[in-house]
Protein backbone atom coordinates (compact mmCIF):
# COMPACT_ATOMS: atom_id res chain seq x y z
CA UNK A 1 0.00 0.00 0.00
CA UNK A 2 1.19 3.26 -0.92
CA UNK A 3 1.52 6.44 1.34
CA UNK A 4 1.37 10.49 0.61
CA UNK A 5 5.30 11.43 -0.64
CA UNK A 6 5.87 14.17 2.08
CA UNK A 7 8.02 16.36 1.80
CA UNK A 8 11.40 16.19 3.71
CA UNK A 9 10.37 19.40 5.82
CA UNK A 10 6.81 18.30 6.86
CA UNK A 11 8.04 15.11 7.46
CA UNK A 12 9.83 16.55 10.32
CA UNK A 13 7.91 18.48 12.15
CA UNK A 14 6.06 17.84 14.80
CA UNK A 15 2.48 16.33 15.83
CA UNK A 16 1.46 19.69 17.23
CA UNK A 17 -0.57 22.70 17.58
CA UNK A 18 0.25 25.90 18.96
CA UNK A 19 -2.70 25.68 21.45
CA UNK A 20 -4.96 23.06 22.91
CA UNK A 21 -8.81 24.93 22.64
CA UNK A 22 -11.67 25.05 25.60
CA UNK A 23 -13.62 23.18 23.54
CA UNK A 24 -11.00 20.30 23.47
CA UNK A 25 -10.70 21.01 27.16
CA UNK A 26 -14.16 20.50 27.60
CA UNK A 27 -14.77 17.31 26.14
CA UNK A 28 -11.24 15.94 28.01
CA UNK A 29 -12.60 17.22 31.47
CA UNK A 30 -16.12 15.74 30.35
CA UNK A 31 -17.82 18.88 31.83
CA UNK A 32 -18.18 22.38 30.24
CA UNK A 33 -16.17 25.54 32.16
CA UNK A 34 -18.22 27.66 34.18
CA UNK A 35 -16.16 30.73 33.58
CA UNK A 36 -14.18 30.70 30.16
CA UNK A 37 -11.35 32.98 30.66
CA UNK A 38 -8.39 31.66 29.32
CA UNK A 39 -8.35 32.31 25.20
CA UNK A 40 -8.52 36.04 25.67
CA UNK A 41 -11.80 36.37 24.32
CA UNK A 42 -13.87 39.14 24.32
CA UNK A 43 -16.97 37.77 26.38
CA UNK A 44 -19.06 40.92 25.91
CA UNK A 45 -19.04 40.16 22.57
CA UNK A 46 -19.56 41.84 19.05
CA UNK A 47 -21.86 45.07 18.58
CA UNK A 48 -25.59 43.88 18.21
CA UNK A 49 -25.26 45.80 14.65
CA UNK A 50 -22.69 43.27 13.43
CA UNK A 51 -24.91 40.66 14.82
CA UNK A 52 -27.68 42.04 12.94
CA UNK A 53 -25.44 42.48 9.34
CA UNK A 54 -23.86 39.08 9.64
CA UNK A 55 -27.51 37.49 9.84
CA UNK A 56 -28.69 39.68 6.98
CA UNK A 57 -25.61 38.01 5.28
CA UNK A 58 -26.67 34.51 6.27
CA UNK A 59 -29.74 35.07 3.52
CA UNK A 60 -26.50 35.42 0.81
CA UNK A 61 -24.44 32.86 2.07
CA UNK A 62 -24.71 30.77 -0.88
CA UNK A 63 -22.42 33.30 -3.07
CA UNK A 64 -18.98 33.19 -2.82
CA UNK A 65 -17.49 36.17 -0.80
CA UNK A 66 -16.25 39.42 -3.00
CA UNK A 67 -12.51 38.38 -2.73
CA UNK A 68 -11.21 41.75 -2.59
CA UNK A 69 -13.10 42.10 0.59
CA UNK A 70 -13.47 46.09 -1.06
CA UNK A 71 -15.98 47.40 1.21
CA UNK A 72 -13.91 46.28 4.36
CA UNK A 73 -10.68 47.22 3.13
CA UNK A 74 -12.48 50.74 2.08
CA UNK A 75 -13.85 51.41 5.52
CA UNK A 76 -10.46 50.32 7.08
CA UNK A 77 -8.77 52.97 4.72
CA UNK A 78 -10.95 55.59 6.03
CA UNK A 79 -11.08 54.61 9.19
CA UNK A 80 -7.28 54.95 9.78
CA UNK A 81 -6.73 57.78 6.96
CA UNK A 82 -4.73 55.21 4.40
CA UNK A 83 -5.41 54.20 0.45
CA UNK A 84 -6.78 50.70 0.11
CA UNK A 85 -3.83 49.69 -1.38
CA UNK A 86 -2.44 49.99 2.14
CA UNK A 87 -4.79 47.28 3.49
CA UNK A 88 -5.12 43.50 2.75
CA UNK A 89 -7.67 41.73 4.68
CA UNK A 90 -7.47 38.05 6.04
CA UNK A 91 -8.47 35.34 8.19
CA UNK A 92 -7.37 36.40 11.38
CA UNK A 93 -3.86 37.36 12.56
CA UNK A 94 -3.10 33.65 12.33
CA UNK A 95 -3.99 33.45 8.86
CA UNK A 96 -1.83 36.44 7.89
CA UNK A 97 0.88 35.40 9.69
CA UNK A 98 1.26 31.68 8.14
CA UNK A 99 0.61 34.05 4.50
CA UNK A 100 3.60 36.81 5.73
CA UNK A 101 6.15 33.77 6.67
CA UNK A 102 5.11 32.03 3.38
CA UNK A 103 5.84 35.53 1.16
CA UNK A 104 9.30 36.05 2.83
CA UNK A 105 10.82 33.10 5.02
CA UNK A 106 12.12 30.23 2.61
CA UNK A 107 14.47 26.72 4.07
CA UNK A 108 16.77 28.23 6.47
CA UNK A 109 16.00 31.83 6.64
CA UNK A 110 16.43 33.40 9.87
CA UNK A 111 13.45 34.91 11.73
CA UNK A 112 13.90 36.41 15.19
CA UNK A 113 11.17 36.79 17.77
CA UNK A 114 10.77 36.59 21.91
CA UNK A 115 11.38 33.38 23.54
CA UNK A 116 7.86 33.15 24.75
CA UNK A 117 6.10 34.78 22.56
CA UNK A 118 2.74 34.29 20.83
CA UNK A 119 3.87 30.72 19.66
CA UNK A 120 1.50 30.60 16.79
CA UNK A 121 3.79 32.78 14.73
CA UNK A 122 6.64 30.01 15.72
CA UNK A 123 4.40 27.09 14.18
CA UNK A 124 3.82 29.14 10.72
CA UNK A 125 7.95 30.02 10.50
CA UNK A 126 8.41 26.41 11.03
CA UNK A 127 6.11 25.14 8.96
CA UNK A 128 8.22 26.58 5.82
CA UNK A 129 11.62 25.94 6.98
CA UNK A 130 12.77 29.12 8.88
CA UNK A 131 15.34 28.91 11.53
CA UNK A 132 13.50 30.76 14.75
CA UNK A 133 16.15 33.16 16.68
CA UNK A 134 14.58 33.70 20.17
CA UNK A 135 15.71 36.63 22.77
CA UNK A 136 14.51 36.91 26.36
CA UNK A 137 11.88 39.18 27.71
CA UNK A 138 13.26 41.87 29.81
CA UNK A 139 11.66 42.89 32.60
CA UNK A 140 8.71 41.03 31.64
CA UNK A 141 8.47 43.35 28.35
CA UNK A 142 9.68 42.19 24.93
CA UNK A 143 12.45 43.75 23.98
CA UNK A 144 12.81 45.25 21.10
CA UNK A 145 16.42 46.63 21.16
CA UNK A 146 17.59 43.33 21.01
CA UNK A 147 15.34 41.66 19.06
CA UNK A 148 16.75 44.24 16.36
CA UNK A 149 20.54 43.78 17.45
CA UNK A 150 19.99 39.54 16.91
CA UNK A 151 18.30 40.30 13.82
CA UNK A 152 21.52 42.38 12.50
CA UNK A 153 23.46 39.13 14.37
CA UNK A 154 21.76 36.41 11.88
CA UNK A 155 20.46 38.74 8.99
CA UNK A 156 16.95 37.72 9.83
CA UNK A 157 14.38 38.78 7.04
CA UNK A 158 11.65 39.14 9.50
CA UNK A 159 11.36 40.43 13.35
CA UNK A 160 8.09 39.50 15.64
CA UNK A 161 7.29 42.43 17.83
CA UNK A 162 3.66 42.48 19.61
CA UNK A 163 2.59 45.48 21.26
CA UNK A 164 0.89 45.19 23.54
CA UNK A 165 2.06 41.77 24.07
CA UNK A 166 0.83 38.31 24.70
CA UNK A 167 1.03 36.98 27.17
CA UNK A 168 2.10 39.16 29.74
CA UNK A 169 -0.12 42.40 28.66
CA UNK A 170 3.00 44.33 28.74
CA UNK A 171 3.39 47.41 26.03
CA UNK A 172 6.07 49.52 25.04
CA UNK A 173 6.18 53.56 23.94
CA UNK A 174 4.63 54.06 20.65
CA UNK A 175 7.52 57.05 20.33
CA UNK A 176 10.68 54.05 21.41
CA UNK A 177 8.91 51.59 18.24
CA UNK A 178 9.34 54.49 15.79
CA UNK A 179 13.03 55.15 17.36
CA UNK A 180 13.96 51.72 17.15
CA UNK A 181 12.79 51.55 13.56
CA UNK A 182 16.54 53.30 12.92
CA UNK A 183 18.17 50.91 14.04
CA UNK A 184 16.65 48.04 12.01
CA UNK A 185 19.33 45.87 9.71
CA UNK A 186 18.77 46.64 5.74
CA UNK A 187 16.03 43.87 4.45
CA UNK A 188 14.87 42.99 7.79
CA UNK A 189 10.88 43.78 7.89
CA UNK A 190 9.79 44.85 11.18
CA UNK A 191 6.03 42.93 12.09
CA UNK A 192 3.79 44.69 14.33
CA UNK A 193 1.41 42.23 16.02
CA UNK A 194 -1.34 45.33 16.74
CA UNK A 195 -3.94 42.79 18.30
CA UNK A 196 -4.44 44.29 21.49
CA UNK A 197 -3.63 47.83 20.43
CA UNK A 198 -7.66 48.88 20.80
CA UNK A 199 -7.17 48.33 24.90
CA UNK A 200 -3.85 50.41 25.24
CA UNK A 201 -3.09 53.54 26.52
CA UNK A 202 -2.85 56.38 24.34
CA UNK A 203 0.26 56.84 22.49
CA UNK A 204 1.35 53.22 22.30
CA UNK A 205 0.55 52.81 18.86
CA UNK A 206 3.60 54.03 16.76
CA UNK A 207 2.98 57.11 13.94
CA UNK A 208 4.83 55.48 11.51
CA UNK A 209 4.21 56.69 7.67
CA UNK A 210 1.92 53.73 6.15
CA UNK A 211 4.23 53.49 2.96
CA UNK A 212 7.33 52.71 4.84
CA UNK A 213 8.64 49.61 3.80
CA UNK A 214 10.48 48.42 7.07
CA UNK A 215 7.04 47.65 8.95
CA UNK A 216 3.98 45.92 8.53
CA UNK A 217 1.82 45.97 11.01
CA UNK A 218 -1.73 43.73 11.80
CA UNK A 219 -4.75 44.07 13.52
CA UNK A 220 -8.07 41.82 14.25
CA UNK A 221 -11.64 42.15 14.91
CA UNK A 222 -11.21 39.17 17.34
CA UNK A 223 -10.40 41.09 20.40
CA UNK A 224 -11.81 44.84 20.96
CA UNK A 225 -14.89 44.02 18.46
CA UNK A 226 -15.61 40.92 19.70
CA UNK A 227 -15.78 38.56 16.70
CA UNK A 228 -12.88 36.21 17.29
CA UNK A 229 -15.07 33.32 15.87
CA UNK A 230 -15.85 35.16 12.71
CA UNK A 231 -12.08 35.02 11.78
CA UNK A 232 -11.44 38.66 10.61
CA UNK A 233 -7.97 40.20 11.06
CA UNK A 234 -5.92 42.69 8.27
CA UNK A 235 -2.59 43.33 7.92
CA UNK A 236 -1.06 47.10 6.92
CA UNK A 237 1.89 48.22 4.86
CA UNK A 238 3.24 49.88 1.88
CA UNK A 239 1.38 49.60 -1.20
CA UNK A 240 4.31 47.26 -3.04
CA UNK A 241 4.39 44.55 0.17
CA UNK A 242 0.82 44.41 0.00
CA UNK A 243 0.74 44.04 -3.59
CA UNK A 244 3.22 41.37 -3.16
CA UNK A 245 1.44 40.12 -0.27
CA UNK A 246 -1.83 39.39 -2.17
CA UNK A 247 -0.02 37.22 -4.39
CA UNK A 248 -0.28 34.70 -2.16
CA UNK A 249 -3.69 35.09 -0.10
CA UNK A 250 -6.04 32.81 -0.14
CA UNK A 251 -8.36 35.37 -1.94
CA UNK A 252 -12.03 33.50 -1.14
CA UNK A 253 -11.00 32.83 2.16
CA UNK A 254 -12.52 35.39 3.71
CA UNK A 255 -16.26 34.56 4.85
CA UNK A 256 -19.11 37.00 3.49
CA UNK A 257 -21.00 37.52 6.54
CA UNK A 258 -17.90 38.14 8.66
CA UNK A 259 -17.07 40.68 6.34
CA UNK A 260 -20.16 42.33 6.50
CA UNK A 261 -19.96 42.12 10.27
CA UNK A 262 -16.58 43.94 10.57
CA UNK A 263 -17.93 46.89 8.93
CA UNK A 264 -20.81 46.96 11.23
CA UNK A 265 -18.59 46.41 14.27
CA UNK A 266 -16.09 49.46 12.86
CA UNK A 267 -18.96 51.70 12.10
CA UNK A 268 -20.55 51.36 15.38
CA UNK A 269 -17.43 52.99 17.71
CA UNK A 270 -19.90 53.41 20.85
CA UNK A 271 -20.53 50.02 20.95
CA UNK A 272 -16.49 49.72 20.99
CA UNK A 273 -16.01 52.08 23.79
CA UNK A 274 -18.42 50.48 26.01
CA UNK A 275 -16.72 47.65 25.90
CA UNK A 276 -13.39 48.85 26.50
CA UNK A 277 -15.11 50.27 29.98
CA UNK A 278 -16.19 46.74 30.52
CA UNK A 279 -13.04 45.64 29.95
CA UNK A 280 -11.27 48.17 32.08
CA UNK A 281 -13.49 47.21 34.68
CA UNK A 282 -13.24 43.72 34.75
CA UNK A 283 -9.08 43.88 34.77
CA UNK A 284 -9.66 45.95 38.00
CA UNK A 285 -11.41 43.23 39.66
CA UNK A 286 -8.91 40.72 38.45
CA UNK A 287 -5.83 43.04 40.20
CA UNK A 288 -8.24 43.26 43.22
CA UNK A 289 -8.97 39.36 43.48
CA UNK A 290 -5.14 38.62 42.87
CA UNK A 291 -4.15 40.87 45.49
CA UNK A 292 -6.75 39.59 48.07
CA UNK A 293 -5.03 36.30 47.53
CA UNK A 294 -2.10 37.44 48.12
CA UNK A 295 -0.62 37.28 44.50
CA UNK A 296 0.39 40.19 42.24
CA UNK A 297 -1.20 41.25 38.87
CA UNK A 298 1.13 42.87 36.10
CA UNK A 299 0.03 46.44 34.71
CA UNK A 300 -1.84 45.19 31.84
CA UNK A 301 -2.72 46.85 28.17
CA UNK A 302 -5.12 44.05 27.12
CA UNK A 303 -8.22 42.50 27.91
CA UNK A 304 -6.37 40.15 30.23
CA UNK A 305 -4.23 40.07 33.13
CA UNK A 306 -0.92 37.95 34.08
CA UNK A 307 -0.63 37.11 37.71
CA UNK A 308 2.31 36.37 39.51
CA UNK A 309 2.25 33.59 41.85
CA UNK A 310 4.93 34.32 43.57
CA UNK A 311 6.99 31.04 42.94
CA UNK A 312 8.12 28.49 40.00
CA UNK A 313 6.63 27.41 36.83
CA UNK A 314 5.49 23.77 39.07
CA UNK A 315 3.52 25.64 41.58
CA UNK A 316 1.66 28.14 38.85
CA UNK A 317 0.67 24.98 36.69
CA UNK A 318 -0.85 23.52 40.45
CA UNK A 319 -3.27 26.93 40.17
CA UNK A 320 -3.65 26.77 36.94
CA UNK A 321 -5.02 22.73 36.75
CA UNK A 322 -7.13 23.64 40.37
CA UNK A 323 -8.61 26.22 38.49
CA UNK A 324 -9.21 23.90 35.72
CA UNK A 325 -10.63 21.47 37.87
CA UNK A 326 -13.16 23.65 39.42
CA UNK A 327 -14.60 24.81 36.17
CA UNK A 328 -12.19 28.35 35.47
CA UNK A 329 -10.27 28.30 32.06
CA UNK A 330 -7.45 29.70 32.53
CA UNK A 331 -3.56 29.62 30.73
CA UNK A 332 -0.11 30.50 31.14
CA UNK A 333 2.39 31.20 29.75
CA UNK A 334 5.50 28.88 28.52
CA UNK A 335 8.39 29.94 29.19
CA UNK A 336 10.52 30.35 31.76
CA UNK A 337 10.48 33.52 33.95
CA UNK A 338 6.81 34.22 32.79
CA UNK A 339 6.13 31.04 33.42
CA UNK A 340 5.67 31.85 37.12
CA UNK A 341 2.16 33.43 36.37
CA UNK A 342 -1.14 32.48 35.00
CA UNK A 343 -3.22 34.79 32.57
CA UNK A 344 -6.77 35.26 32.93
CA UNK A 345 -8.82 37.35 30.75
CA UNK A 346 -11.33 39.36 30.98
CA UNK A 347 -14.94 38.13 31.68
CA UNK A 348 -18.25 39.56 32.68
CA UNK A 349 -19.11 39.93 36.35
CA UNK A 350 -20.52 36.32 36.79
CA UNK A 351 -17.15 35.15 35.51
CA UNK A 352 -15.20 37.09 38.09
CA UNK A 353 -17.40 36.36 40.60
CA UNK A 354 -16.50 32.25 39.66
CA UNK A 355 -12.94 33.14 39.91
CA UNK A 356 -13.28 35.24 43.40
CA UNK A 357 -14.87 32.29 44.35
CA UNK A 358 -12.47 29.53 43.48
CA UNK A 359 -9.18 30.92 43.73
CA UNK A 360 -9.05 31.06 47.25
CA UNK A 361 -10.06 27.56 46.95
CA UNK A 362 -6.96 25.96 45.30
CA UNK A 363 -4.80 28.11 46.95
CA UNK A 364 -6.18 26.72 49.94
CA UNK A 365 -5.72 23.23 48.37
CA UNK A 366 -1.87 24.07 47.61
CA UNK A 367 -1.23 25.09 50.61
Amino acid sequence: MTEPRYTPLVASLPSTVPFVGPEVQERLRGAPFNARLGANENVFGPSPKAIEAMCAEAREIWKYPDASSHELRHALADHHGVAPENILVGEGIDGLLGYLVRLLVGSGDAVVTSDGAYPTFNYHVAGYGGVLHKVPYRDDHEDLPALIAKAGEVDAKLVYFANPDNPMASWTAGENILAALDTLPEGTLLLLDEAYIDFAPEGTAPEIDIEDPRVIRMRTFSKAYGMAGARVGYAMGARDLIKSFDKIRNHFGMNRAAQAGARAALADQAYLETTLARVAKAREDITRIAAENGLSALPSATNFVAVDCGRDADYAKAVLEGLVARGVFVRMPFVAPQNRCIRISCGRPQDIACLAEELPKVLADLG
